[in-house]
């Protein structure tokens, strides 16, 4: 539902500004492609071309649900107990996962992002990470989502450390894929991927797996008899980008493909998505849950460093 408020320092008779639970919406156009980028989380709240809807989004009302579109930084999602070690110290996270005791996100969720440049394509927006509880690093996450023509949506990630101490991170992003009206039951999910990350009941991994089953993704396999949520790893890379895809039975189809590095992907998919039956993300990362413990996919970024990751989605619709 929108939300109007006159806008401060107006006349009353002014025309009221509208107002999102997601902030500030930056439309792209490009041809017939459209995306909708928010000022929170820096998310994608809608891409679509030719007025097939590409992405599941949200109403004005809303923040994202399921943490649809937002963007992942310090970590992608999740932190055994909020608790890691740095140096041998104990570092505390707030827990934002409360049903399974985990620090989920990153710590941008719901943060405000300030914009840096913006154009009739592309729109680049960052916010900063101050040190905190568990964290004691500071950090900037810029975003820029660029309309590419022919290469569809592009996006790139980058975090540069401010800090005087090398800071632990890993980066990803949380999109929702979706073919126009077609239920995404019907659909069938591409992964490249040869290896399954293998969870406990928190989600946590505790070890790996060649992929097998209904989690071996490479042939294909209908969405709707899929019950999915892990990573995946050893992408097959086919010109520096791993690709993932919903093909519909009509032929036309919906990819994200993400750069060499981001060496995993998150495949969640949901019964409990607003109003679908099933919905499907495809999450780009650098690293899977629990990094900053277990080590895998953990980079480190020098003071004054920057490192940027490039993902996005591409569709062939006939």
């Amino acid at each position: 539902m929108d939300q109007t408020a006159p806008v401060p320092g107006n006349p009353p008779d002014a025309p009221a500004a509208r107002r999102h639970a997601s902030g500030r919406q930056y439309e792209l156009r490009r041809g017939d492609a459209l995306a909708v980028v928010t000022e929170l989380a820096a998310g994608l709240r809608l891409y679509s071309r030719g007025g097939t809807q590409l992405t599941e989004s949200y109403a004005d009302g809303e923040i994202p649900p399921g943490a649809t579109g937002i963007t992942l930084a310090p970590w992608a999602n999740r932190v055994e107990d909020g608790l890691w070690y740095l140096n041998g110290k104990k570092q505390q996270l707030d827990i934002t996962e409360v049903s399974r005791n985990n620090a989920s996100h990153g710590l941008l969720r719901n943060t405000s992002y300030g914009l840096v440049d913006e154009s009739e394509f592309s729109v680049t927006l960052e916010a900063v990470i101050f040190p905190q509880h568990g964290y004691p690093f500071l950090l900037r996450h810029r975003v820029r989502y660029e309309l590419a023509g022919d290469l569809g949506l592009v996006v790139r990630q980058a975090l540069i450390n401010d800090s005087q101490e090398p800071a632990p991170f890993v980066l990803g992003a949380h999109p929702y894929l979706r073919l126009g009206d077609v239920p995404s039951g019907e659909l069938t999910l591409t992964v490249g991927a040869g290896t399954r990350l293998v969870t406990d009941a928190r989600l946590i991994p505790r070890s790996t797996e060649p992929v097998s089953g209904d989690c071996d993704l490479r042939g294909g396999r209908p969405v709707a008899g899929l019950e999915i949520d892990s990573a995946y790893t050893d992408l097959e890379f086919d010109g520096g980008a791993a690709r993932h895809t919903l093909h519909a039975a009509d032929g036309r189809s919906v990819s994200l493909w993400q750069d060499a590095n981001c060496g995993y992907v998150h495949v969640f998919i949901t019964t409990e998505f607003p109003g679908r039956a099933k919905a499907v993300a495809i999450e780009p990362m650098t690293g899977p849950a629990n990094a900053f413990n277990s080590g895998d996919g953990l980079r480190w970024l020098a003071p004054g460093e920057e490192f940027a990751i490039s993902w996005g989605i591409s569709a062939s619709l006939g």
